[in-house]
């Protein structure tokens, strides 16, 4: 179904249309820096029962995204939260977009959207006016409905199914912050309970009717090439059908073959596929998780860094998202439809239309609300492989991954080797300042504090796993190996540390504000150290956000135990404060993983960590007692807040147990190497 026959199917009413060529240039690969067209840049309707539809190609994974758009629609709209439905990640009806990635929803999305709902309430201030011949300045808006003395008319009736177009001005009459009804209020999530109840249906659940269930062959290990097939014994099985497909443009991580089995059920796939016997020519020798930050400086591009500076060391980690890549794919007339979990429908829809040689109207991308992402959703892996084997069997096909192979084939956070150098004077300033970033990337990169003549930089190098975007990117270990070294830095010259980042800060009065509020929810000046005990800080910003982590934990037998972390976050103006701490936790919880437990092993092209039996994720037992200080900036506009919250943990509780133990820990994860210490 097109745009247009949505919007009939709905009644007709007003869209609202806004260009912004800027916001959607992120997206990698064809068409990712194309002009958004009017034609598709319809971001809301009015039908005439009065129900608002609006659309965004962002996508909800989570993170409570559908929740704080629908409560920009209801504020500049003045409508009910209950009469707004949003359409998300649709590449048929929604907006183009890059992707949910980089923390862009808030500060991109957030504003989009108030803007198309305040010149649609200014529409409807117009109808209104001409419908009763008065005065623009009588009437008034709320409720989902137009008031003017004896005078009252709901949206729907106003419009009457009239479809009316507007580009939306960059001075669209948008309330501020510090006047918000809706927004800035801690709205119940949208579907919250479809969610707890299970009604809820994710990528994993799609039915489609006459669908079957598709595997896949994966080699023995990375760079390995089929040699030979046979495929007899599995063919023989009732409704199986194996597919071999050899593609011109291998994808990447994979190979050029695509190797499949259909069946009517997931129990008669998995043993088709058991019972394919495939020889394989092994792939080139490859480094391991022992020797790979060796391995990145000696790969690197460019010159060698200084001598002299401190190593920190990054692992590969997993995204582990709740829900495993899935896809249900379906032919019909020419025309592809693949329902996936994705951050990126958009580019997906390129990545299929580029595999089959199709234009991309040809193909159509659905996002159902996915169990989470993390960064490790933005490629059509298994929308690829769904699509493959849905065509060559002639009826949909479901592919969804095992946690084998989410954990094996998916892409990783890139491990880094992070050297870092400085100097403290005896005053407290810093008097210079190095850091360099091998293979983990720029996320983060630069020291938020005064330091004249920084010197920061990213290696390029070679990396022998598949990596990827994940929360925060190179952000939590850049800002490890910093907050880490600042420490260092303050014991060098006997100044606290708090006092010493403090001091370093006078040029960012936001970061001073998070570390203050931080730091007196924490107790800092009070603290008391105890044997076994210890206490430790990290600052820092990143997507805009300002963040200052303060935890305590205690070290028994080379065993922590994170006790306490106060978090204090400041990202402009507070969209919706209940589900900010949420974020927030969330992000205290993800980062105990990476700071203490999480590491990908590999070896010989074989990733050993490929199930959650053998990859240590937090548990409830490994929580601490978590506090949340929201700074409200209402002076200051919105941005994301995914990404920035998990940096801080891994340093703070670093620097936490070297005042425990006295023993500096420079490598991600930190747990393992206590314990063998």
């Amino acid at each position: 179904m097109r745009r247009r026959e949505f919007l009939a199917a709905l009644g007709g009413g007003i869209t609202v249309l806004l260009v912004d060529d800027d916001i959607f240039a992120q997206e990698s690969g064809r068409g990712g820096n194309r002009q958004v067209s009017q034609e598709v840049s319809a971001w809301l309707h009015i039908g005439e029962d009065g129900i608002v539809t609006a659309y965004t190609g962002k996508v909800e994974v989570g993170q409570n995204a559908r929740t704080s758009l629908t409560a920009a629609v209801a504020e500049e709209l003045r409508v009910p939260i209950a009469s707004v439905r949003f359409v998300m990640g649709d590449t048929d009806l929604t907006p183009y977009d890059g992707g949910t990635v980089g923390s862009q929803t808030s500060p991109r999305m957030f504003p989009q959207i108030r803007n198309a709902a305040a010149t649609a309430r200014e529409m409807l201030l117009d109808l209104a006016a001409r419908k009763w011949n008065v005065d623009r300045a009588t009437l008034t808006v709320a409720n989902g409905k137009v008031t003017s003395g004896s005078h009252t008319a709901g949206f729907g009736e106003l419009t009457q199914g009239q479809k009316l177009v507007r580009t939306i001005p960059s001075s669209a009459p948008v309330a501020p912050p510090a006047q918000w009804k809706v927004a800035g209020t801690s709205v119940p999530k949208v579907a919250g309970r479809e969610i707890v109840t299970g009604a809820h249906k994710y990528p994993y659940d799609i039915v489609r009717p006459g669908m079957l269930h598709g595997k896949v062959l994966y080699p023995p290990q990375f760079g390995a090439k089929l040699a030979s097939l046979d495929k007899s014994a599995a063919e023989a099985m009732p409704g199986v059908k194996v597919v071999h497909e050899v593609l011109a443009s291998p994808r990447a991580g994979f190979g050029a073959d695509v190797v499949g089995v259909v069946a009517p059920d997931p129990e008669t796939a998995s043993k088709a596929l058991a019972a394919l016997r495939a020889e394989w020519t092994p792939g080139p020798a490859q480094t391991s998780s022992k020797e790979v930050h060796a391995y990145f400086k000696q790969n690197a591009s460019g010159p060698a860094t200084n001598a002299g500076l401190t190593a920190y060391t990054i692992a590969y980690i997993a995204h582990v998202p709740l829900e495993p890549r899935a896809a249900v794919a379906e032919w019909s007339g020419g025309k592809l439809t693949v329902w996936t979990g994705t951050q990126r429908p958009f580019g997906v829809r390129s990545e299929l239309a580029e595999q089959f040689k199709l234009p991309d109207d040809s193909v159509r991308v659905i996002m159902p609300d996915t169990g989470s992402g993390y960064g490790g959703k933005h490629n059509g892996d298994a929308a690829i492989e769904a699509a493959i084997l849905a065509k060559a069997a002639g009826q949909p096909v479901k592919r969804n991954w095992t946690r084998e192979e989410e954990m094996t084939w998916a892409y990783y956070r890139p491990g880094a080797l992070v050297e870092v150098g400085g100097k403290a004077n005896p005053d407290g300033t810093i008097a210079g300042w190095e850091h360099h970033n091998y293979n983990g990337g720029s996320a983060a990169l630069n020291t938020p504090y005064k330091v004249s003549g920084a010197r920061e930089q990213v290696h390029q190098t070679r990396t022998p796993l598949r990596q990827g975007s994940y929360r925060c990117l190179a952000g939590t270990g850049n800002n490890f190996a910093r907050e880490c070294y600042m420490d260092e830095l303050a014991r060098s010259i006997d100044m606290d540390p708090l006092e010493f980042r403090l001091k370093n800060s006078s040029n960012d009065d936001r970061l001073v504000a998070v570390m203050q509020a931080a730091a007196e929810r924490f107790g800092w000046k009070n603290r008391k150290k105890t044997p076994g005990r210890g206490f430790g800080m990290a600052a820092g910003f990143e997507k805009g956000g300002h963040v200052a982590t303060f935890a305590e934990v205690s070290v028994t037998a080379g065993v922590v135990k994170v006790l306490r972390v106060v978090e204090a976050f400041e990202c402009g103006a507070v969209i919706n404060p209940e589900h900010l701490r949420n974020q927030i936790e969330g992000a205290v919880a993800m980062g105990l993983g990476g700071a203490l437990f999480e590491r990908v092993d590999f070896a010989d092209g074989k990733i050993a960590t490929n199930r959650l039996a053998r990859y240590r994720v937090p548990r409830f037992a490994d929580m601490p007692v978590i506090e949340t200080v929201l700074v409200d900036r209402k002076d200051l506009a919105p941005v994301g807040a995914g990404e920035c919250p998990i940096m801080g943990v891994a340093p703070a509780v670093g620097n936490a147990i070297f005042d425990a133990t006295g023993q500096r820990v420079r490598s991600l994860p930190m747990g393992p190497l206590l314990q063998t210490a």
